[in-house]
């Protein structure tokens, strides 16, 4: 058993003082239990170690060490330097091995950083060697004198005074404690009073520790009992009642009258705590029995008056008191003032005690130089002898002494401390390990979670569909249970219970997500309720699982980025995608590269606006209110983003006259706001895209290129997926009719928003190459459920929210840039010229007929 007489420092106010106090550690709990003596049977306090730190200093003085738990730090002092190192140690050990058992079965999280933070702290000013090996500090011999099973059956050290060492702060455990040692005392005395007397324990030496053992199974706790059992064993060898057998042992009778002289004394300290204790409770008692006459008196009282008379006296007793108490109260603030005076005066004095130290170290120095001199010139006997005489050699070797003592104390303490900062290291590497693993199976079983969730919402969305089929009972149970679905919070309350770092990593708890976008788009259509429900859980399932293995890494790769250069790798990274916190610096790097912002034109453009009407003002008004109407930054007339958007758009206007303002302009424009924030930022980025990245007359009132995309499109459907074009070919479908505004505005509101700043990232910064591939990859995603319709009004109906329907985009990347390669950009160009040419001339042949048909009218009159 870990346990021994340590002196704990108390504080009194400004007073502090060392009280002895008998020290027992707790295995089941990590706690280290501290009682007034060996023989108490109710502790006085515990220290807590499982989130504890040591640390011993030297300049506190031999044997002094500390105890850091979040709450408190305990001071204590061992008998000798070694005791010290043996508890610390010990203690070091203990700690250790219950964190290893707590682990296995994870509880509330240590906060082992703030420890840590503690150790480094302390060793700061210390030299560390380089330590390979992890025994720093070799195993300390038990100090059996002071620690132990022989430590309790020694009397406990002794105070100056009778009560410094009685603890006023639980009068009522010392009290339980004083009567347990009187009766345990009596027990041992036997009935004939014979204080040597071992006749009882003599019976049955043997089967103390047997008896030890059935108590401990009978109580609640098992500790308690167990330590009694060993205390009056320790009693019963040698607890001041030496047997018979003991004396027997003394060689001659100036030993025995040695030893029993020794007890006289103990017992005589003894009794004159107990007379004290004694004291105290007979004041206790009378001040008790003159509140029971008083009591009497009134109960007993024949008349009213009598009884009135002690009460006015009870009340002048009580305005006795609450005057004293005043009067203590005023008292007590003056004591409070003169404490914060002393408290000022011991910082001056802490500040003089630094700069003596400073004067010290210095003349330490000085020391250190003159005994190199004197080795030195030690060579020469004669000339030492003339220059030094004996006695300011003699000083010098004894300061050299205490020198050495000191580097072998901060050694030690080094080394001490070395091994906590190592152990604590270990213990928090290992929380930090566990919580991890915790973090990814949650995510895990949360990931899981979704995934069955959103097969469930299948289910119902084919139940849904069979209902005119079903019969009216079954029909309401399933609308019932549609109802039950849609109303379900899609972040689940399993989230709840998660971390707080990973619901911000991987689970925001908003419906909306980082940029506003709603989470679960609010369709009117209650099948497309049911969808987009479906979407948003696979796509919180996707996060969930590639957060550790793909997102993470591709995050550390990011921040390890410092200057943006084009390069393969950069390309690279952006194909699969930039995260929150480095795409907007991405984006103004993409866009500057290629457009570069003309200070103050900007302003002058919105100068001009201000003073002139735009002829597409109008028309801005008019689709300002249908723009992301998912989002909550444009939903509402009210938004703060709605009148940034109508002035990035009426300067675009106004900067590019051939266009002025074309349909699409206005999503374009929101993504930029977005994603830039700055509203000029996203004026030059509307600019990079229209006349930049696309190709001119993109835009134009004809959106003749517009039309010759679509053309190159279908030729690049039918080499890549010819399958599915046949298929298209065989119902009449022209896809051109649900891409044409794919192209147009870059596939916004047809991807989620997560999939669709992947695309824009891809986009600006390699151009409308991957608009192609991101079509074509959208087919290429959907191609096996395209192939089962057979309806051509049924495939239209799919290719309404098709793109809806894509969760993974990671899957989406990969057929955009690996399954459909090779891609050249020129055969885009190649294609997009031949088909320019066919449709203008298509172009040319309708004007030619237009006017023939007009001409035709005009001649033959009205």
């Amino acid at each position: 058993q870990l346990c021994g007489y340590l002196n704990k420092l108390g504080i009194k106010g400004p007073i502090k003082t060392w009280k002895s106090r008998w020290f027992f550690y707790d295995e089941n709990k990590c706690r280290l239990l501290y009682y007034r003596t060996a023989q108490d049977m109710n502790p006085l306090g515990s220290i807590d170690l499982s989130s504890a730190s040591f640390d011993c200093k030297m300049e506190n003085g031999e044997g002094v060490f500390e105890i850091r738990t979040p709450g408190r730090v305990f001071t204590l002092k061992a008998i000798s330097k070694q005791a010290m190192m043996y508890w610390l140690q010990q203690l070091q050990m203990r700690r250790w091995e219950f964190c290893n058992t707590k682990s296995r079965f994870p509880g509330p999280k240590v906060q082992w950083n703030s420890v840590l933070v503690i150790c480094f702290c302390v060793l700061f000013c210390f030299y560390v060697d380089v330590v390979d090996n992890e025994d720093f500090l070799p195993p300390v011999k038990t100090p059996t004198e002071a620690v132990g099973l022989k430590a309790a059956s020694l009397p406990a050290p002794q105070t100056s005074t009778t009560l410094q060492n009685i603890s006023l702060k639980h009068p009522w455990t010392e009290i339980q404690n004083t009567v347990y040692n009187i009766c345990g005392s009596k027990q041992l005395w036997g009935n004939n009073g014979n204080v040597f007397s071992f006749d009882e324990f003599q019976e049955h030496p043997e089967n103390v520790d047997e008896k030890q053992e059935a108590e401990e199974g009978t109580l609640e706790d098992g500790r308690m009992e167990s330590r009694l059992n060993w205390i009056r064993k320790a009693r019963w060898m040698n607890s001041g009642f030496p047997g018979s057998e003991e004396l027997s042992r003394e060689k001659n009778s100036v030993d025995k009258v040695s030893v029993l002289q020794q007890q006289i004394l103990t017992l005589t300290e003894e009794v004159k705590s107990q007379k004290e204790l004694v004291k105290l409770l007979h004041k206790a008692l009378e001040a008790a029995q003159q509140e029971k006459r008083v009591s009497s008196m009134y109960l007993t009282a024949a008349e009213d008056k009598d009884r009135l008379e002690l009460v006015r006296h009870k009340v002048r007793q009580i305005a006795d008191l609450t005057s004293r108490l005043e009067a203590l109260e005023q008292e007590k603030k003056e004591l409070e003032q003169i404490l914060t005076l002393r408290d000022s005066h011991i910082q001056e004095l802490k500040e003089h005690v630094q700069l003596l130290m400073e004067k010290n170290h210095a003349k330490q120095e000085v020391i250190m130089a003159l005994t190199e001199q004197m080795a030195q010139e030690h060579s020469d006997p004669l000339q030492e002898a003339n220059i030094i005489t004996v006695e300011t050699l003699y000083k010098q070797q004894e300061e050299i002494e205490h020198l050495k003592d000191d580097i072998d104390a901060y050694k030690t303490q080094n080394q001490f401390l070395n091994s906590e900062i190592h152990q604590v290291t270990r213990l928090w590497t290992s929380v930090a390990e566990n919580e991890k693993v915790l973090l990814m199976k949650c995510a895990c079983l949360q990931a899981r979670n979704c995934q069955m969730e959103s097969k469930y919402l299948a289910v119902l969305r084919k139940l849904q569909e069979t209902v005119p089929g079903l019969p009216s009972s079954h029909a309401e149970l399933v609308k019932n249970l549609i109802q039950e679905a849609l109303q379900w919070d899609v972040k689940g309350e399993a989230e709840e219970a998660l971390s707080f770092e990973l619901n911000t990593a991987l689970c925001p708890s908003s419906e909306y997500d980082e940029y506003g976008f709603m989470t679960v788009p609010d369709y009117e259509i209650e099948d497309w309720k049911l969808l987009a429900k479906i979407q948003a859980l696979e796509i919180k399932s996707n996060k969930l699982r590639s957060q550790e293995i793909v997102e993470k890494p591709l995050r550390d790769r990011w921040n390890s980025i410092g200057e943006l250069n084009p390069s393969a790798e950069l390309k690279s990274l952006i194909r699969s995608g930039i995260p929150v916190e480095h795409r907007q610096r991405v984006w103004r790097w993409m866009v500057s590269r290629h457009c570069s912002p003309v200070p103050g034109h900007y302003q002058q453009l919105l100068e001009q606006s201000r003073s002139t009407e735009h002829p597409a003002c109008r028309q801005i008004e008019l689709d300002l209110p249908r723009t992301l109407t998912n989002n909550k930054h444009f939903s509402s007339s009210t938004s703060q983003l709605i009148p940034r958007l109508r002035r990035v758009l009426l300067a675009f206007s106004w900067h590019n006259p051939a266009i002025g303002y074309c349909q699409g302009l206005n999503r374009l424009a929101a993504v930029a706001l977005l994603v830039l924030e700055d509203e000029e930022s996203a004026f030059w980025c509307l600019v990079y895209i229209v006349e930049n990245l696309m190709p001119a007359d993109y835009y134009s009132d004809t959106l003749i290129t517009s039309q010759v995309d679509q053309r190159v499109f279908k030729d690049f459907l039918s080499e890549k997926l010819p399958r599915l074009m046949a298929h298209f070919e065989q119902y009449r479908i022209d896809v051109s009719l649900i891409t044409f505004n794919w192209f147009l505005v870059a596939f916004v509101d047809s991807l989620v928003s997560d999939i669709l700043l992947r695309v824009w990232d891809a986009f600006l910064y390699e151009g409308t190459k991957v608009i192609f591939r991101y079509a074509l990859a959208i087919f290429k995603y959907n191609e096996e459920e395209i192939l089962r319709i057979h309806d051509s009004v049924e495939i239209y109906q799919y290719l309404r929210f098709f793109t809806r329907m894509i969760t993974d985009g990671r899957k989406l990347m990969n057929i955009a840039f690996n399954d459909l390669n090779p891609f050249p950009m020129k055969l885009l160009r190649n294609r997009r010229s031949m088909h320019r040419e066919e449709l203008e001339a298509e172009l040319c042949e309708l004007e030619q007929i237009k006017a023939a048909y007009v001409k035709e009218r005009a001649e033959q009159g009205p």
